[in-house]
């Protein structure tokens, strides 16, 4: 995995993502904290000090990077919520005062009230859970510390993967449940399209897979050889197979929509239509307004997946790449994912019927 957390916000995301990642960082570097609502957490102090910065260098990133922070755990108590924390682990916070009243122009920096009474007067207080405590490890570059725990971090994402998927993601697509039920479907809608091609548009047998390319280039900018490419794929080997099931399902929806519009021209002229007609109607097909969000999902998680998954980049996508959801690490690499050997065999009886219709 060729990345540079401190450089890619994507990049942290993709991991911070994913709780059997975070879970087995966790266990890897032994750390706990202070378990408040459900969760372990951490002061400021406890984070500078970890991390072998001063309690400054971890404010000025909590000041720019408020927003990813704040997303992955990071909180401000005050009231209530304080309160039931300083109750809790007060004893175990003075450093944070400290720096509360060394900041403070209104108190004298030699103060004499007892503990009880500074930590009355702390009004809020800034803390981390775990995932907010390893992405301020992935934003620190002052810290030796936090670049050493990023590649070990990089070293765990790559070790996960390889034990539940074996490191081969090249048809991790293929353990979505989704991605069954398309493949059962495809065929089917893929043959209407051919025999479209076949009944109403004169031109010789290139037709097929030119017009093939012509959707791929429709949908995702790219026509089957450049996509093989990408994925480092053999020529013998089918792209479809790698594809995610909301991809194909859009491709049936073009093959099967193009299938009747051609139909419906074909009526229209009372003649096969020429490779020129056809191409300005499968230009007018996708210039609908109905596909637009169906496009941009498509081309959102196939330039996300990939990156995050295949760790390869589509450069005609590259605008659409997010980071990867939790959903879909439940998708692919959760309790419910399978191969696609497994979901046949579970399934075997379904196939029989198949083949016997």
């Amino acid at each position: 995995m060729t990345v540079n957390l401190t450089d890619s916000a994507i990049d942290r995301q993709n991991i911070l993502n994913n709780p059997d990642f975070l879970d087995n960082i966790q266990k890897f570097l032994g750390i706990t904290g202070m378990l408040y609502d459900g969760e372990y957490r951490f002061t400021t102090a406890q984070i500078a000090d970890f991390y072998e910065v001063n309690i400054k260098t971890i404010r000025r990133y909590i000041e720019t990077s408020e927003d990813e922070l704040k997303h992955n755990g990071y909180c401000v108590l005050k009231g209530k919520k304080l309160k039931e924390f300083k109750d809790a682990f007060g004893h175990l916070i003075y450093a944070d005062i400290d720096a509360d009243f060394e900041e403070d122009i209104d108190v004298p920096l030699k103060n004499e009230s007892t503990n009880k009474q500074r930590l009355s007067k702390l009004r809020n207080l800034g803390v981390f859970n775990f995932r907010a405590f390893l992405n301020m490890g992935m934003l620190l570059t002052e810290s030796e510390r936090a670049k050493s725990i990023r590649s070990t971090i990089l070293d765990i994402v790559l070790d996960s993967l390889h034990q539940k998927i074996g490191g081969q993601t090249k048809y991790i697509n293929q353990r979505d449940e989704e991605y069954f039920v398309a493949i059962l479907r495809e065929p089917q809608y893929r043959k209407e399209f051919t025999s479209a091609l076949n009944k109403y548009l004169d031109m010789g047998n290139a037709k097929y897979s030119i017009y093939t390319d012509a959707i791929y280039q429709a949908i995702f900018h790219e026509n089957a050889f450049e996509y093989k490419q990408i994925l480092k794929l053999e020529e013998k080997e089918n792209a479809r197979e790698t594809m995610y099931a909301e991809v194909l399902k859009l491709i049936a929806s073009f093959e099967i929509g193009i299938a009747d519009a051609m139909e419906t021209k074909y009526k229209e002229l009372g003649k096969k239509l020429t490779p020129l007609e056809l191409n300005e109607l499968i230009n007018s097909f996708t210039q609908q307004r109905f596909w637009i969000p169906q496009l941009e999902d498509a081309r959102i998680k196939m330039a996300s997946r990939d990156y995050g998954f295949r760790d390869v980049i589509h450069k005609r996508l590259e605008k659409y790449i997010q980071s990867i959801s939790p959903n879909d690490y439940q998708k692919f690499l959760g309790e419910h994912s399978k191969s696609l050997q497994d979901r046949i065999d579970e399934n075997i009886e379904v196939f029989k019927r198949l083949k016997n219709r």
